[in-house]
């Protein structure tokens, strides 16, 4: 009974499952049978398997064909299994000269006229096959600029199916030449926007490295036109490029969603900028879906930044589910498919105006609505979500000659100049926390912070009085000494002193309620 074996991957988030498809070729009526837990996409892959091998001009055997993936009760999804049970009914049909297609594994999937289409997950799939211990895996040649980045393993790109036969011994003349195109990751180009541009807020813009500096969230708080969009916008260019290994794990995560416009790229070099509009729901910021689940705008900012542009605008729910993230760094979304972990570890940034009709900061222009519509309106955004934001900027207009004398300053501070500050900063981070598996000051735990990085008592003399009565919470406190240890870190001081923690509290947003706890 003729009957071969090729191998896929089956990804439930970025998890790789290795799936043995087994096709086997009996006597009885033509047919063509799909078995082990496809979903509706994966069903279609009869019909397009069967084009694919004859429109490649390769025999297909008239009798009964059934193609089983196992195991059965592992969900399978979506068309990149097409390319492996091409390889397996194939070989079925004619056994292929080399005996190595059960220690391969084979993704992609085919076109009518048998091409091989690029497929979402390419990079996660190879790095489940290599952890499988396989050696060799097939992709599509539009995939191959993200595959050939995970070592120990050998990636063969192919551009139809008659180039896969061929790789298999099968003496076939090729019906194209491989030609493989590949280009660097793109993602929004923010490398012209400056924080020179912005004029008048040296103040907002120090803030900005000092939450760059530590990996610290922030929040803006000002009119309309004082620049806290163009802030935002330029928060990311300082920021230092990705490591290597944070490049494998974002690319992974761009590379399993749809619609991101990354197939054809290498790996994802610089952070990401993840800016949605307000009406974004708490799925598309979570993830989620229907069937398999899918990465939300939280796992896409991981390693990056996640912009909120007016932020009291977006839904309650939006809003709260962001808390769990920030916390953990992780999103686990159940589904009766299965459980997918995506990691969101990202900076987030909220800009809001201070009431409805944005002029309650503006001393030109008269606010119009009352106390209880500006208290309504920002509370909005939650205490515990605004707890976890260690920086809180409250930007005032300039008028036109503070804005014309700003513009005559010559040496404003560069992106550049800035990322370099940043990344010396950052290197002094990663060195006091080295071993501890953390490298920015924002990630330090609780108990290190009161432990092996405590902070004298002497200097930490302010912050004691101000969680005393209670004008700071517990994790409030902790920021605090966190942003204290990023502001020793810029200024390349040796320890925390007095002085970093009276700055972090002014950055913290804290001064007006410990004067009046005082």
């Amino acid at each position: 009974m003729p009957l071969a074996k090729s191998n896929a991957i089956s990804l439930v988030g970025l998890t790789g499952t290795v799936v043995e498809v087994e096709a086997d070729i009996s006597s009885n009526l033509p047919g063509f049978v799909l078995v082990g837990l496809p979903d509706a996409s994966l069903s279609e892959a009869s019909a397009r398997v069967r084009a694919a091998i004859t429109n490649s001009g390769l025999a297909l055997s008239q009798r009964k064909i059934t193609v089983n993936l196992s195991p059965a009760a592992v969900p399978k999804f979506g068309s990149s299994f097409d390319l492996a049970i091409a390889v397996a009914v194939l070989a079925a049909n004619k056994p292929f000269p080399k005996s190595h297609l059960s220690e391969w594994v084979h993704i992609g999937e085919l076109a009518l006229d048998g091409a091989v289409r690029p497929v979402n997950g390419v990079l996660p799939a190879v790095i489940a096959a290599r952890g499988a211990g396989f050696r060799t895996v097939v992709v599509p040649a539009a995939n191959f600029a993200e595959a050939k980045v995970v070592n120990a393993i050998e990636v063969l790109p192919v551009n139809n199916l008659r180039q896969v036969v061929k790789l298999h011994g099968v003496p076939i003349e090729e019906a194209d030449a491989l030609v493989v195109e590949s280009a660097d990751a793109h993602l929004p180009e923010t490398d012209q926007q400056d924080i020179s541009d912005i004029i008048g807020q040296d103040t907002a813009v120090e803030s900005l490295v000092v939450a760059a500096a530590g990996g610290h969230h922030l929040l803006m708080i000002g009119s309309p036109g004082v620049g806290k969009t163009m802030m935002a916008e330029r928060f990311a260019n300082l920021l230092p490029d990705l490591s290597l290994e944070q490049s494998v794990e974002t690319t992974a995560v761009h590379s399993i969603a749809k619609n991101r416009g990354l197939i054809g790229s290498s790996l994802i070099s610089r952070p990401p900028f993840e800016a949605p509009h307000h009406s974004a729901s708490a799925v598309s910021l979570i993830g989620g879906g229907s069937s398999i689940p899918t990465p939300g705008l939280v796992s896409l900012a991981h390693n990056g930044v996640l912009f909120l542009d007016e932020a009291p605008e977006f839904q309650q729910p939006a809003l709260e589910v962001l808390r769990q993230a920030l916390e953990t760094g992780e999103v686990v979304i159940s589904r009766a498919a299965g459980v997918a972990r995506f990691p969101a570890r990202f900076q987030l940034l909220l800009a809001a105006n201070p009431c409805p009709c944005g002029n309650a900061l503006n001393p030109r222009v008269a606010c119009v609505c009352s106390a209880a519509t500006r208290q309504r309106y920002m509370n909005k955004l939650s205490g515990p979500l605004l707890d976890r934001v260690d920086v809180r900027l409250q930007i005032k207009s300039i008028n036109a000659t503070q804005a014309l004398l700003a513009r005559q300053q010559k040496d404003r501070q560069t992106s550049h100049q800035a990322r370099q500050r940043v990344v010396r900063a950052r290197e002094i981070s990663a060195d006091r926390l080295a071993g501890t598996g953390f490298s920015l000051n924002a990630q330090i735990p609780a108990s290190l912070l009161h432990s092996r990085f405590a902070v004298a008592p002497s200097a930490r003399r302010t912050l004691d009085t101000s969680l005393k009565r209670g004008v700071i919470s517990m994790r409030g406190y902790d920021r605090c000494l966190r942003l204290a240890y990023t502001l020793c870190d810029l200024d390349a001081d040796a320890q925390v002193d007095e002085t970093h923690i009276a700055r972090a509290v002014l950055l913290r947003g804290a001064e007006s309620n410990m004067r009046q706890a005082s």
